[in-house]
């Protein structure tokens, strides 16, 4: 089956998926090792975003080792709309643009921002091929070979914290509750 509702729910899905890598890119620019934190020197919601990292990275190693795809794409999905753009990027939008280059949030988010641009470049590639690969070499031109060259980032033990990942569910919830009234 195929039709018109089939097509635009599959295009809104890449528009999605495609939005997502425009926003890192565009606040990805210029971006610097220099810039870089630890986790221990990042706030919470930095910490909570690289937690989602590890747990996906677990999920994406064990959908392709058993060739289950199609739950995986729905969840690198549903993590670019829901976590990322409706979640964190917009509380973070106003660090990026209004905070002093220099400051520990903004290099916080840029820092987090940069993981999220090298997992999901890596783990979306299978699925958006051309966009990865276009994504991937506008920020690397001539310096990186293809994505698709590319073996899944090494997600560090230290970034999976349940119980702060707990704590932001909370949050989260509340802050469905207060937008929706």
């Amino acid at each position: 089956r195929i039709g018109p509702e089939i097509i635009k729910y599959h295009t809104d899905i890449y528009r999605r998926l495609r939005n997502t890598f425009r926003y890192l890119l565009g606040n990805l620019d210029g971006f610097s090792e220099k810039e870089r934190l630890v986790i221990t020197e990042m706030p919470e919601l930095e910490q909570w975003v690289l937690h989602r990292l590890a747990e996906l990275d677990e999920m994406v190693r064990q959908a392709c080792g058993s060739f289950e795809f199609h739950p995986l794409f729905s969840e690198l999905h549903n993590f670019c709309a829901g976590d990322l753009s409706a979640f964190y990027f917009d509380i973070r939008k106003d660090a990026l643009y209004c905070d002093r280059t220099d400051s520990i949030k903004r290099r916080a988010v840029r820092t987090v921002l940069d993981e999220l641009f090298n997992c999901l470049t890596a783990w979306l590639a299978p699925f958006i091929c051309f966009t990865a690969e276009e994504a991937w070499l506008t920020r690397f031109s001539g310096e990186e070979e293809s994505v698709h060259l590319r073996l899944f980032p090494q997600i560090p033990v230290e970034w999976r914290d349940d119980d702060l990942a707990a704590k932001w569910q909370k949050v989260r919830n509340l802050r469905r509750v207060v937008t929706g009234a």
